[in-house]
């Protein structure tokens, strides 16, 4: 059998209901995992290590009583510092909030409490979220480990790492922006962005602004396709008091074969790197021979929707009028970065909208006829591999951004579902796509993910390098 830290979250879970390992053996060789990789890349930033083994013998106990164990029982998970978790500080990456304790899981983590899973360890992110890369003053950069000399991504980047280094076979995290699925892009793991309303919004530390709340999902990230799966079928449950949520089923009715998926082109977008684009050549291939018809289109309105995204977030990004600025709370850093960034957020935003929100319909509108017989869409994730730590900084690399994520940024201002799934390396670096589809049809973005993951070889758990 291979090291349990390598094993899939199905697999470590199948083992402990059939009594061939115990809970707290996988929490154990994951602790044993995070001591030994967490220092070279910086990925967790508090070990829960005394309340995951109380809850790896109270999962042993169950399962030798014959209670009936949960789907996820014994499996360790991460969560992003963005979510709370009872009894640890929701700190948003910030100093200010290193203290702030939280009394109550988030909805989402609460349910996968309730079917097993274990807390193992809370992870790093970029200040409030707001940057493609990973680093804050409180708790340092999290490390690529494939390469430390480019980004892990963000903002979810301690997740991916962690993940793909195999600390842990879930990771918690959420996407605002793409935050889910760059970072697994960069780390070559597999990530889920839910659709908006499946998975509850509750529990990060405080009110949520409007625009998070209609950009921003909760969403998990594996190694596996079916770890996603897995792991989003017991987040969708509580609505946790929040007015987005919709108890949706999780498998919508069957598309006749063969199902049709456009792969998006983007005339008026920027060059493809040529890693990004055999990434792309690489997974139509991979559904051609699944059995899928691949054909190339381009998505309505793509520059509208990454303007009207920016006028929204830029419009409606605050929790209140009182509350206090950014700049009183974050470090110098990210002041520093966001002054810098401000001027590019503000051209990003095109012509000013009449009403951003009605905007937004008419593109969602416009992107349903779209799919109407094409019920998938294959894109880039980014138009570029990872990029070097501190390229984010420059005004060349500010310059470009949104046009790089417009594809990612689009599905967040639609509030469509979307997989991110890994096809290989080029440069040395991880490879990945995303696939989208019609609002809670997560099932056939992930049926689709796991083609392209059948016919191709895994790319983690990895050493750092």
């Amino acid at each position: 059998m291979s090291e349990i830290w390598e094993l899939s979250a199905s697999d470590m879970a199948r083992l402990i209901r059939e009594r061939e390992v115990s809970s707290r053996e996988v929490v154990e060789a994951h602790l044993r995992r995070i001591a030994q990789v967490n220092p070279e890349v910086n990925a967790i930033t508090v070990v829960l290590e005394e309340t995951a083994l109380q809850a790896a013998d109270a999962a042993d106990e169950a399962v030798r009583s014959g209670t009936t164990a949960g789907p996820l029982t014994g499996v360790p998970v991460t969560v992003k510092e963005n979510i709370d978790v009872a009894g640890s500080a929701t700190t948003l990456g910030i100093v200010a909030l290193r203290d702030a304790i939280a009394a109550t899981d988030a909805p989402h983590v609460a349910e996968l409490r309730a079917a097993g899973a274990i807390p193992i360890g809370r992870t790093n992110m970029p200040e409030f979220g707001m940057r493609w890369h990973t680093d804050n003053d409180l708790r340092g950069p999290t490390r690529n480990p494939w390469s430390a000399g480019h980004t892990p991504g963000g903002s979810s980047g301690g997740d991916a790492v962690a993940v793909a280094t195999g600390m842990a076979p879930l990771g918690l995290g959420n996407d605002g922006a793409g935050s889910l699925r760059w970072p697994a892009q960069c780390c070559g793991v597999t990530a889920l962005k839910p659709s908006l309303g499946r998975v509850s919004q509750g529990g990060g530390g405080g009110p949520t602004p409007f625009a998070f709340q209609l950009l921003g999902v909760h969403g998990p990230i594996a190694r596996r396709v079916s770890d996603l799966r897995l792991a989003f079928a017991h987040m969708c449950g509580r609505s946790g008091g929040d007015p987005w949520h919709a108890p949706v089923p999780l498998d919508g009715p069957p598309v006749e074969p063969p199902i049709r998926v456009r792969l998006a082109t983007d005339p008026d977008g920027p060059d493809l790197d040529p890693g990004v684009a055999a990434a792309l050549r690489r997974a139509a291939e991979l559904l051609t021979a699944s059995g899928y018809v691949v054909e190339e289109g381009s998505p309505p309105a793509l520059t509208r929707a990454v303007e009207i995204y920016t006028q929204i977030m830029s419009t409606y990004g605050r929790a209140h009028e009182k509350q206090p600025p950014v700049e009183s709370l974050a470090s110098g850093g990210f002041v520093r970065f966001w002054a810098d960034y401000q001027p590019h957020w503000t051209r990003a935003g095109g012509e000013p909208a009449f009403d951003p929100l009605l905007e937004r319909a008419q593109i969602a509108r416009a992107w349903h006829a779209w799919m109407l017989e094409t019920p998938l869409v294959l894109a880039p994730i980014s138009t570029g591999p990872a990029f070097t730590v501190g390229a984010d900084s420059d005004a060349a690399w500010l310059a470009g951004w949104p046009a790089a994520l417009r594809m990612a940024v689009a599905v967040n201002l639609l509030g469509l579902p979307a997989v991110a799934v890994p096809t290989g390396e080029a440069a040395g670096l991880p490879q990945g796509v995303q696939l989208i589809g019609r609002r809670f049809r997560e099932d056939l973005c992930l049926d689709a993910a796991e083609a392209i993951e059948d016919r191709n070889r895994s790319l983690t758990p990895i050493d750092p390098r």
